[in-house]
């Protein structure tokens, strides 16, 4: 019968059984072009055809066969149809294409289970690769896999030295977690090259190899016995790096071969052989009396001359992480004031406290060079520890401080405060609010074939699309964030998630919508953040653009789990806030470690950072901690900062006993709720200062635990040299977005042009089967807001825009390419693009980009 025709869901009823499915389809696959075969089997059966998607598969398409089984007597009957990819290429809709059976017998009828049919593919890109790793024996070692995208899912062999692994025959070894390798105890025959390899029915994958080596500390022996007493009241004893000794270029043992002490419990005198010695005895110490006098008699002059007295307190010891300080200048009658008729006595007293966990980077130990105090006509006071704090009287009109070199980045154009004599009260200013560099800004120059403008390490970027500019007009286009203080104040629970970003010039007016890519630091979900996008307006004030879930026709957002793709008309300073909707509202934090000298040979300071996981955030850091001679210690990770109201924990642990010690009070150092989640506004950190026992002490090992309490928590394994020769370098950023930040013309686009026009030719028309720019938006991940594209000229167009800023670190065009491969096998448009058709600069092109 037709297709039309609606076949009986029953016969009148007779005597017998209802059919009995001996046989039913199964879930298949297509794999390349080739088609699939579903069979099914029941008895009795008078008739059996198959439904797909709801519709009667036509009656020439099956292919059946009927025979009686002997021990029932009853007639079986058997039935398959072929289904191919075209077919379920053409079928959309809310699941996969399904296909079940209906038999018929005298009694009635029976319905088979929904086999469904999807199409097989292997993407060839690893989602993550392993990475190669250096541990102990004994350590663990964890390589991750995750293999890529693939129907059906890919299933993962793990090969070492291209021999495949068996964990059922190796204890120490699990395989099972989540695709992981795992080894529990690492033995030396567990170095080597290691591979992940994936595979499904259409194709294997492998990904980069993991080099790991396994490596054995080398340590002291036994301490020998104590040796005879010498001449000197001294006895030795000495040690041999003999557990294992060092080979294959391993390091030598840490800390002293011999040690010494006295062997008298310093009752020891030794003898004097003559006269002269006496003498020489007798004068060095006259002198040394000497000396200590006129030092007395000196400072005894000096504070006779000076009318002020300043007392510091530091009870950073009793307040157990928080820091005060107390200033008191006492005033009494001098000529050298401006105005000598005021009040003989004047007392000034100020007291601050706080965390020692600071929102601005700096260097404690370079501060405390200064002199607390200074007897001549200005008497300046400066105390830094969570604070910095300066005084300063002077009879001249200003006092401005002397800048350290190496204590501020460059570009911070920090000073100490300034008190002009009429002031009575000293002016003391928070480091926190001094000013820091105010913008970070690239330009180029654009006309009628577009480009790329790129911010480099920010993740901030600008696409000026092909045909945006009119012909024969050019503009120079420029991007900049704010690095100061931000001018979008939040209200209430809002916070802001990303930089505020500025493009322009805002009177310049483009034919299509511009692309503009912001990074944010939202662990995107719908259900627990509320977020927007929002523009500052001429008179400095910010208004809502739109939510990231609404349907707009004034511009479009596509958020992404790191960025913002927003399609733009205009010009103007733009930034993305969020409003947490529950408690479960998640912050990305990027944690990281940095280490350097302090002017203390014998002390190292660390710096622990947390700020948001934007690149330009953590390019700030960077940019800081170079000026001041910081190195990176450890990889950044990613901590989930949860908007439940709870304190972040930032502690050091396993420092080395008898190498290392901490200063007391500061192992453990926790910072507010509201600080961490409003950390935009200066990069938050927390410093610990470790002092090392003696400076045959040159490596350095603890762990960094930073946690939420009730949360997440990361842990900074720091492992480093603290002698710059000897360190290994930790890049700050994986890839540079770009070595020109500006890149105009087809260099910049992924998608050649005339590629581009037949794309747009296609879909832009619209398709019976629907074929059109809404499924191309589909195929492309995105399902939302489809009124924007419907008011634009060329919907297909700002969609290709739209992909380009989405996959512009991408390294080939496979999501493209499958999803056109999908779309466009019935579109005789699309299937002609030819060799020939294309121009000889395009077809190029896309040859070396995979297309």
């Amino acid at each position: 019968t037709d297709n039309s025709e609606v076949l009986p869901e029953s016969i009148p009823s007779a005597p017998g059984t209802l059919p009995h499915f001996i046989e039913e389809p199964d879930d298949a696959y297509i794999i390349k072009s080739n088609p699939i075969a579903l069979r099914c089997k029941a008895r009795p059966a008078m008739q059996i055809f198959f439904k797909c998607n709801g519709e009667w598969v036509h009656q020439n398409e099956h292919v059946s066969e009927e025979s009686l089984d002997e021990r029932s007597g009853l007639k079986v009957r058997e039935v398959f149809i072929n289904v191919t990819r075209q077919q379920v290429e053409d079928f959309h809709g809310p699941e996969d294409y399904w296909c079940q059976c209906v038999a018929w017998s005298h009694l009635g009828t029976s319905k088979s289970r929904k086999a469904s049919v999807r199409i097989a593919y292997l993407r060839k890109n690893f989602e993550q690769d392993p990475q190669g790793r250096e541990v102990p024996i004994e350590g663990m070692i964890v390589l991750h896999c995750r293999p890529p995208e693939g129907v059906p899912a890919a299933e993962v062999e793990w090969l070492k030295n291209e021999e495949p692994i068996d964990s059922e025959q190796d204890e120490n070894i699990d395989t099972r977690a989540d695709h992981n390798l795992i080894i529990r105890q690492a033995r030396l025959s567990d170095s080597g090259n290691y591979t992940c390899m994936a595979a499904n029915i259409v194709a294997k994958r492998r990904s980069l190899s993991a080099t790991v080596v396994v490596y054995v500390d080398g340590s002291w022996e036994v301490w020998s016995e104590w040796s005879v007493c010498s001449p000197e009241c001294e006895h030795l004893r000495i040690r041999e790096c003999t557990a294992p000794p060092p080979r294959n270029g391993g390091k030598f043992c840490e800390g002293l071969s011999q040690e010494s002490e006295n062997c008298t419990d310093g009752l020891c005198i030794l003898g004097i052989e003559n006269a002269s010695d006496i003498a020489l005895y007798s004068g060095l110490g006259a002198a040394v009396v000497a000396v200590a006098v006129l030092v007395i008699g000196v400072t005894l002059y000096r504070r006779s001359q000076s009318d002020y007295g300043v007392d510091v307190i530091d009870s950073s010891a009793l307040t157990g992480g928080f820091q005060t300080f107390n200033f008191k200048t006492v005033r009494q009658g001098n000529p050298l004031l401006l105005n000598s008729s005021m009040q003989p006595d004047l007392t000034v007293s100020r007291t601050y406290s706080g965390p020692i966990c600071l929102q601005d980077p700096l260097d404690k130990e370079l501060m405390t060079e200064s002199s607390l105090f200074n007897p001549l006509s200005d008497i300046k006071v400066k105390v830094q520890s969570s604070f910095m704090v300066s005084l300063g009287v002077s009879e001249r009109a200003e006092y401005r401080g002397k800048n350290h070199s190496g204590t501020f980045p460059h570009g911070n154009n920090r000073s100490f405060s300034t008190m002009h004599p009429r002031n009575k009260t000293p002016y003391i200013q928070n480091l926190s609010s001094l000013p820091t560099r105010t913008e970070l800004r690239t330009t180029g120059v654009f006309g009628h074939l577009g480009g790329r403008l790129v911010m480099p390490n920010t993740g901030v970027s600008l696409l000026i699309p092909h045909g945006a500019i009119p012909e024969e007009n050019s503009w120079e286009i420029y991007m900049s964030i704010n690095q100061g203080e931000p001018s979008l104040q939040s209200d209430g629970s809002e916070v802001l998630l990303s930089p505020e970003v500025t493009c322009g010039p805002p009177d310049m007016t483009v034919t299509t919508p511009f692309a503009l890519t912001i990074p944010h630091c939202a662990d995107v979900s719908s259900e627990h953040w509320n977020i927007h996008l929002k523009k500052r307006t001429q008179q400095g004030k910010w208004e809502e653009v739109m939510s990231v879930e609404d349907e707009s026709t004034s511009c479009y957002c596509l958020l992404d789990p790191f960025a913002c793709h927003v399609l733009l008309d205009s010009f103007g300073t733009y930034a993305l806030t969020g409003e947490p909707i529950t408690d479960c509202a998640v912050k990305q934090l990027k944690v990281a470690v940095f280490g350097c000298m302090s002017c203390n040979s014998l002390d190292y300071n660390l710096r622990v950072y947390c700020v948001d996981n934007t690149p330009w955030a953590f390019q700030e850091v960077v940019s800081d901690e170079r000026h001041q001679g910081g190195q990176l210690l450890e990889e950044p990770k990613l901590l989930h900062f949860k908007g439940n109201t709870f304190s972040l924990q930032i502690s050091v642990l396993d420092i080395p006993p008898f190498l290392w010690r901490i200063k007391p009070f500061t192992a453990c150092q926790e910072v507010p709720f509201s600080r961490v989640w409003c950390s935009n506004r200066q990069p938050l950190h927390c410093a610990f200062s470790l002092e090392r026992y003696t400076p045959t002490t040159t490596q350095l090992s603890c762990k960094i635990c930073i946690r939420q309490l009730k949360g997440h928590e990361q842990i900074l394994q720091v492992q480093t040299s603290i002698l710059e020769s000897e360190r290994e370098t930790i890049t700050f950023f994986a890839q540079e977005d770009s070595t020109f930040p500006a890149q105009t013309g087809p260099k910049a686009f992924k998608i050649p042009y005339s590629i581009r026009q037949r794309i747009c030719a296609t879909f832009d028309t619209p398709n019976a089967k629907g074929k059109d720019w809404q499924m191309l938006a589909q195929k492309n991940s995105i399902n939302r807001n489809l009124s924007y594209f419907a008011t634009q000229s060329s919907p297909s167009a700002v969609i290709l825009n739209l992909w380009e800023a989405r996959h512009q670190h991408d390294g080939d065009l496979d999501s493209l390419a499958c999803a056109l491969e999908e779309i466009g096998r019935t579109h005789t448009k699309l299937s002609n693009i030819t060799e020939p058709q294309l121009d000889e600069a395009d077809f190029n092109y896309s040859r070396q980009n995979g297309v």
